[in-house]
């Protein structure tokens, strides 16, 4: 039993083993045991033949397939099949290449990784290749500033993947007169100008900044794939009951609002930062 990203910001356990999974592709090479999920990390892009518009995701652990729809993800290492081994998946000679273009004998595989992740984010690649990046793989050119891209990339990288370990937005709280105190949610959904969510009948979470919604994965914002998830709800075939609330922790979801609503805001302003983006070759 594994903890799993099944969506964006929405950790769920999964049952990582060919009796429960369909498929389980190549990532028992990728995340074998727990021990890999502190060391790696993989880039989660859209597929090839994906109706939505170009987005990405970085983990540290297992991701569904449908993270954000099919997605197809590029690990940093991989291992052997005893779990100890390991490759990195940028190769000396892509290593070479970037050292020849930039001078900089100081460029590691790491610094790459994250340069790659900067610049899928940014909008003017995002716009120039839209057409390519529905049809085929991204392709990764040489920017002028490497280490700006790298370095935006590694912040990237950090609230991404320990979303859990950042700060709450300070959101303020509304609460009803004349209702019990209750945190637990059904369904939560944003107001029509999309500044507070109604968390329940007792709570509203007011002050949402507009830029939040800047943060897109695909369709949904990052903030209204939470809000998608996190609900109770019962499957039809099954029966089974999903109930996201921690009655041991009943603030839990709260926190969780406040910490995507920061991480989509420094998103977005590490983004704005970026330099401009100028191809010079691939």
């Amino acid at each position: 039993i594994r903890l799993s990203l099944y969506r964006p910001f929405d950790k769920r356990f999964c049952y990582f083993e060919r009796i429960f999974n369909e498929e389980l592709y190549l990532f028992p090479k990728i995340f074998p045991d727990e021990l890999s999920e502190k060391e790696n990390k993989v880039i989660c892009v859209n597929a090839i033949g994906n109706n939505k518009p170009f987005h990405c995701l970085i983990t540290g652990m297992i991701p569904d397939l449908h993270l954000t729809g099919d997605s197809q993800c590029f690990p940093f290492y991989v291992y052997a099949d005893n779990g100890q081994t390991r490759h990195e998946n940028i190769t000396d000679w892509v290593l070479e290449k970037f050292h020849q273009h930039y001078q900089d004998r100081q460029i590691s595989k790491w610094a790459i990784f994250y340069y790659v992740y900067a610049l899928l984010h940014h909008p003017d690649y995002r716009q120039k290749y839209s057409a390519n990046l529905r049809r085929e793989l991204p392709r990764i050119p040489l920017a002028p500033d490497f280490w700006a891209f790298s370095q935006s990339g590694q912040q990237l990288a950090a609230f991404h993947v320990d979303y859990e370990q950042q700060p709450e937005f300070p959101l303020t709280r509304i609460y009803a007169p004349n209702q019990p105190h209750d945190w637990t949610i059904q369904k939560m959904r944003l107001n029509k100008d999309k500044t507070a969510i109604l968390y329940n009948e007792w709570l509203t979470l007011s002050g949402i900044p507009p830029e939040v919604f800047a943060y897109r994965l695909g369709n949904r914002s990052a903030l209204e794939w939470v809000i998608e998830q996190y609900q109770v709800k019962t499957d039809s075939r099954s029966g089974i009951l999903n109930d996201p609330n921690d009655y041991e922790n009943p603030q839990a979801i709260i926190k969780l609002i406040g910490q995507v609503v920061h991480v989509s805001v420094e998103t977005v302003k590490i983004i704005e930062t970026l330099p401009d983006f100028e191809m010079l070759s691939t």
